[in-house]
């Protein structure tokens, strides 16, 4: 008999959780949508069309199987969803909430190219895994049989704790050196509080502690100990550390007082969500409250950015963007969830110079245009000769991405190679550096991506070192 509980998206219509209302949710980092009950669950997994080539799995960057946990949640067989979603990744709930599904499986669903309206993967799997969480499914990490050999991880953000998970699984003594105060990385410190709370985060932080492996904070590999010194003591190393230095403005009065680096705003934003004494915010230096704020980016950082201004209280909030709305690297949810919470967004347009002296009073904008498609086929942007304008700035928050930090020369390893773009060079296969026994993955490798890249580079990452290590205790090399 056929299952009744499926194929449903032609007479169910698409329904996500419902979000607060903007000016409730604007008071507070609390995440904006509760999830599902478990009938609206169980409903909207219902709409999947099980098709037998799943564009959503194919375009996941973890491959997860959707439409099989779909079809189980759908059933009402929510243990057995988690179980499945769980087995290729090591944090389902953060990617059900902070992944672009509208660009990746979501935006892939096949009954969302028949008008349909997507099924709505993430809210789905966010609700399968806090229902896990609250059901106690969600196991301890067990260790595999000891190998007496010890691996160190360099960056304790999704790459370095996916990695680190899958190696401690494997039998070995992981150590995760990080330079911060708390580990997680952009999870914790970059991502806010209303994408992605913060005990979320913690939650699989403790459970990777409570599962033996050992994380050494407040770390600086080429302060606290060169690189080669963790090579001398660990087995194999690997550097997850991400991509961190803000991409420069080129342009008159970007030195000023008030024009700031995004991740600066953020990190100084969540570290007063966790209660920390943040001098720099207390006195107004990265805190946005009555101010006049502009945000110069279209990426995902730049939505963090209008979106934590909202909540602290700004006056205004415009964010420049030199291409138009259709051509935006960043989540087109972002950006009606920033215009709905009061954010204006003023498209073609860029920073020509900032005015004001010593403190920031004002941006002046070029206004531009798209010219002809570039290396990558996208249209090119172009001043517009016809255009500029001034806008009113008491804070300018600089949101352009990130570029990979000198690497070889802060942890003091000249031999370890780079890119021309200065991201750590690897083998494609093995993801091993010019130096043997140490490992890259995740960010530092691709440069600035998704975090959900992130997690599957540092699965693949594990999978690549648990062989090189099998090969070097068969041969009993020593550590380097």
């Amino acid at each position: 008999m056929a299952d009744t509980s499926l194929l449903k998206f032609v007479e169910r219509e698409q329904a996500y959780p419902a979000k607060r209302e903007p000016e409730l949710r604007a008071e507070d980092f609390r995440e904006i949508a509760d999830r599902y009950a478990t009938t609206e669950a169980e409903d909207q997994a219902g709409r999947c069309s099980q098709c037998g080539v799943p564009y959503c799995s194919v375009h996941c960057p973890l491959h997860n199987h959707i439409p099989d946990w779909l079809r189980l949640t759908a059933e009402g067989r929510l243990r057995e969803a988690y179980e499945l979603s769980n087995s290729t990744s090591t944090m389902p709930e953060i990617c059900g909430r902070i992944c672009p599904q509208d660009r990746l499986c979501e935006g892939n669903c096949v009954i969302e190219f028949s008008g349909h309206g997507a099924v709505t993967i993430g809210s789905v799997e966010k609700f399968i895994t806090d229902t896990a969480w609250e059901e106690g499914w969600v196991e301890p990490l067990v260790p595999g049989a000891p190998r007496g050999q010890s691996v160190a991880v360099i960056g304790a953000g999704p790459a370095g704790l996916s990695a680190a998970e899958y190696l401690r699984v494997n039998g070995y003594d992981v150590h995760v050196y990080d330079r911060y105060d708390r580990a997680g990385g952009l999870l914790t410190y970059g991502i806010p509080g209303f994408k992605l709370e913060k005990p979320v985060v913690m939650r699989r932080v403790e459970r990777l502690k409570a599962g033996g492996i050992v994380f050494h904070h407040g770390f600086e590999v080429g302060r606290d100990a060169s690189l080669d010194m963790l090579r001398q003591r660990h087995d194999a190393v690997l550097i997850a550390t991400g991509v961190y230095r803000a991409r420069a403005i080129k342009a008159p009065g970007v030195e000023a007082d008030g024009v700031i680096d995004a991740l600066d705003f953020l990190t100084a934003s969540n570290r007063k969500g966790f209660g920390d004494a943040v001098p720099a915010f207390d006195d107004g230096s990265l805190n946005a409250e009555g101010k006049h704020v502009v945000v110069i980016g279209g990426g995902d950082t730049a939505m963090d950015c209008v979106r934590t201004a909202v909540r602290q209280g700004a006056a205004s909030v415009k964010c420049l963007y030199r291409r138009d709305r259709a051509n935006m690297p960043g989540s087109q949810r972002e950006v009606k969830n920033a215009e709905e919470e009061g954010v204006e967004f003023v498209w073609l347009s860029a920073p020509e110079s900032f005015v004001g002296g010593e403190t920031v009073t004002g941006v002046k904008a070029s206004a531009m245009r798209l010219g002809a498609p570039d290396a990558s086929g996208r249209r090119a942007p172009e001043i517009d000769p016809a255009g500029g304008f001034d806008i009113p700035a008491d804070l300018v928050i600089k949101a352009l991405g990130f570029d990979a930090e000198d690497l070889p020369t802060l942890f003091g390893a000249r031999e370890l190679g780079v890119t021309r773009w200065g991201t750590v060079l690897v083998d494609n296969k093995t993801l091993m550096t010019s130096l043997d026994g140490v490992f890259a993955a995740g960010d530092i490798v691709r440069g600035a991506s998704l975090v959900v890249w992130a997690i599957r580079d540092g699965r693949d990452v594990a999978a690549t070192m648990h062989k090189y290590l099998k090969a070097k205790a068969a041969t009993g090399r020593k550590a380097a």
